[in-house]
């Protein structure tokens, strides 16, 4: 998902990544990262909710423009019966991953993250890349 789409092939390819960003395809994750983007005092301000993960088990990477989340959750918790059997178990446990483009002039030092309470507060500045100058065509 990009912050900024450039072209309308951008606004194509963002909704395919999207689409297909779901484990039914093989690829992303089978848990959402329910996320919220704002756009505040010059920077991207991403809110996402990770329930049941720990601080420990979250990742950030800059990669190509891109910012990766990986986080991992562990939500196995068993209720047994008298006997020893598992009653019922609808816990959710796996690693997943979400992808945001934020553009290519944004360095890892000026990424911004806190985690409290299950959320996961990023601040990216937002840092487009100045549109090159026109260039006139000569007619013979």
């Amino acid at each position: 998902m990009r912050f900024f789409p450039r072209t309308t092939t951008d606004l194509i390819e963002d909704a395919f990544d999207d689409m297909f960003n779901f484990s039914f395809f093989g690829r992303g994750s089978s848990l959402p990262m329910s996320t919220d983007i704002m756009e505040r005092d010059g920077n991207y301000l991403l809110d996402i909710e990770l329930p049941g993960c720990k601080k420990e088990d979250i990742k950030m990477e800059l990669d190509n423009g891109y910012l990766i989340i990986h986080a991992t959750r562990n939500g196995a918790r068993e209720q047994k019966d008298g006997k020893g059997n598992v009653l019922r178990q609808e816990r959710v446990s796996g690693n997943f991953q979400r992808s945001f483009y934020v553009g290519t002039l944004v360095k890892e030092q000026d990424i911004k993250a806190s985690f409290m309470n299950g959320e996961l507060k990023v601040i990216v500045p937002k840092k487009e890349a100045p549109l090159p100058p026109k260039k006139w065509i000569p007619i013979k």
